[in-house]
């Protein structure tokens, strides 16, 4: 027992003297001091007591310590480890609480967060191609629901009548970053755009909704935002990484986190009913420069007859959009822990998501890859649109301007001028030939079918006349279906890796880039759809590669660093 404890005695004889950690001796010696004043065991009054030297230690009254017993020595020499292993475990019990609260509240994000299936309608895309450093670009599909479903949305949206109706997909905005990160651009497509919408299934009812040519917002009630996604899909030949979803309420959180975003009307604006026209955002500002938030910014983002239509709202809400990043960006936000939590659970709440970004972890490194986009390389567009024919209500896209728009995308071109040259010239990553040899062309059975329509009327006899012309190259299994499958992009699809280079020869053949080439479990044999991209002609067209900044001046471009941009207000909505 006595050997124990002289060996436990010799471990502590390198622990350093309270002295020589930056405390007072003082205040350690032997068991502490006493509150009454009276000396620690072993000590006197007049400062005399044992030191551990032997030398003698002098007290405040100048007398030496030399009196001091062993038990006291002793016990002066465990004060400072008893004071280390108090600051330890209050450290130890302090980074565990912390570690603890911090695990439950990342667990209490996770469960704010509701999410879905990516995609309910199928299109045929697959992920683009990386270029040669490995990367690809970004696209997310960004989704504003007029849902009046529960009564805080009724309260902010009006319109308590239709609170039982599916909700409509009023906001529609896709959000391209360059697979380098260096710049991004956005494409609104208006509301009341007549659109190929796709088969789509809701993943919640399992109900299947047929394919359809309808306007654009209806979408969102054909199956969710799955649908809403593979309808862009068809539309626009741009593969569509993720979607994200937010209602009425959600936007007056969020506005409410981010704090005030400055926007900017050239005359007093009041978006109210007047007679023959119902409804309005309530949205009253007077002329110049205002800082906006929650139920204001909600107006603002609502604002459709103030600002003289659906075009007019798509601009307010870029205008928005780029005054808000900006804000952000001037603001330390990610080392600013309150409004980083505040931003973190409206989001988390406000928010629903693909599923496959349903997690804080890959909303945090989804936002990370955003942040360092200069504003001067964020560029906000309006997808070119003309009168609908069938309802001069309704838009239809421009078709030539549109096209060059989503090329651009596909292309990863930057729809701003600001990079440096050799980005700018930079060249779309070719898809690389494949290793499956291709059979002979009189042993490839090819499907041909007709994609020219959609916002255009189809063009007769186009399957036919591409399968007469592959027919006439060796292809002598071509045949043209009699399905029409309108698709903004001509494609050859494959549903097997055995097929791939049969596939490749027949794009080859009609001079259809190898990027345009998938596989796809929609088809049973080779198959060539003809798009809007291809209306005349026998040899796929080869268009001029796109220019940065080259986008269509009926694409109302707006640039994230233009800080003077203001709305013009209506005549009738002044006051």
């Amino acid at each position: 027992m006595g050997q124990s404890s002289v060996r436990r005695e010799g471990a502590r004889q390198d622990v350093p003297h309270a002295g020589e950690l930056g405390w007072d001796d003082s205040l350690y010696d032997g068991d502490g001091p006493r509150q009454d004043g009276a000396p620690a065991d072993g000590g006197n009054a007049d400062g005399g007591g044992g030191d551990t030297t032997g030398k003698g230690r002098r007290g405040k009254n100048g007398h030496g310590n030399g009196g001091r017993s062993g038990a006291a020595r002793r016990r002066s020499k465990r004060g400072p480890w008893r004071i280390l292993r108090w600051v330890a475990a209050g450290l130890s019990l302090l980074l565990l609480g912390t570690a603890g609260a911090g695990y439950l509240y990342y667990r209490h994000l996770n469960s704010n967060i509701r999410s879905g299936e990516r995609s309910n309608g199928a299109s045929g895309l697959d992920k683009p191609v990386a270029n040669s450093a490995g990367q690809t670009p970004l696209n997310i599909l960004l989704i504003g629901s007029d849902s009046r479903a529960d009564p805080e949305n009724v309260k902010l949206g009006g319109s308590k009548d239709t609170a039982g109706n599916p909700p409509l997909a009023d906001v529609q905005m896709l959000v391209h970053v360059s697979a380098d990160r260096k710049n991004a651009s956005v494409v609104s497509i208006p509301r009341d755009t007549r659109v190929d919408i796709p088969e789509c299934k809701d993943a919640d009812t399992g109900k299947t909704y047929p394919q359809t040519n309808a306007i654009i917002n209806e979408t969102l009630a054909r199956g969710g935002p799955g649908c809403t996604l593979s309808t862009w899909e068809k539309l626009t030949g741009v593969y569509i990484d993720h979607w994200m979803t937010i209602d009425f309420a959600g936007v007056v959180k969020m506005a409410d986190a981010i704090g005030g975003v400055d926007v900017c009307v050239k005359d007093n604006v009041w978006d109210r009913p007047l007679p023959g026209v119902p409804g309005g955002s309530g949205l009253k500002l007077t002329k110049g420069t205002r800082q906006i938030q929650g139920e204001q910014a909600l107006q603002w983002l609502r604002t459709r007859h103030a600002f003289e239509s659906d075009l007019g709202r798509a601009k307010a809400q870029h205008m928005y959009m780029n005054s808000m990043i900006r804000a952000l960006k001037s603001q330390s936000v990610f080392t600013d822990t309150a409004r980083l939590t505040g931003l973190a659970e409206a989001a988390t709440k406000s928010l629903e998501v693909s599923e496959e970004i349903g997690t804080v972890k890959k909303l945090f490194d989804l936002a990370m890859q955003l942040k360092n986009v200069p504003t001067n390389r964020l560029t906000m567009t309006t997808m070119p649109t003309v009168q609908d024919p069938q309802d001069a209500n309704h838009l239809i896209a421009a078709e030539t301007d549109s096209r060059k728009l989503w090329s651009m995308l596909r292309d990863d071109v930057a729809f701003d001028s600001n990079g440096d040259k050799a980005e700018a010239a930079k060249k779309k990553p070719s898809a690389p030939a494949t290793k499956d040899p291709a059979a002979a062309p009189a042993d490839t059975g090819v499907i041909v079918r007709n994609g020219t329509g959609g916002t255009q009327s189809p063009v007769p006899r186009r399957a036919a006349d591409i399968a007469s012309t592959l027919n006439g190259k060796g292809f002598t299994l071509a045949k043209a279906d009699s399905q029409q499958t309108p698709q903004e992009t001509s494609s050859v699809s494959y549903p097997s890796a055995d097929m791939e280079g049969d596939a490749q020869a027949v794009a080859k053949a009609l001079g259809i880039p190898l990027t345009s080439v998938t596989k796809s479990t929609d088809v049973s044999g080779v198959t060539v759809v003809v798009g809007a991209d291809w209306r005349s002609g026998s040899s796929f067209p080869k268009e001029a590669e796109p220019e940065a900044g080259g986008i269509p001046d009926t694409a109302d471009a707006l640039n994230g660093a233009k800080e003077d941009a203001c709305m013009d207000v209506y005549a009738p909505y002044r006051f």
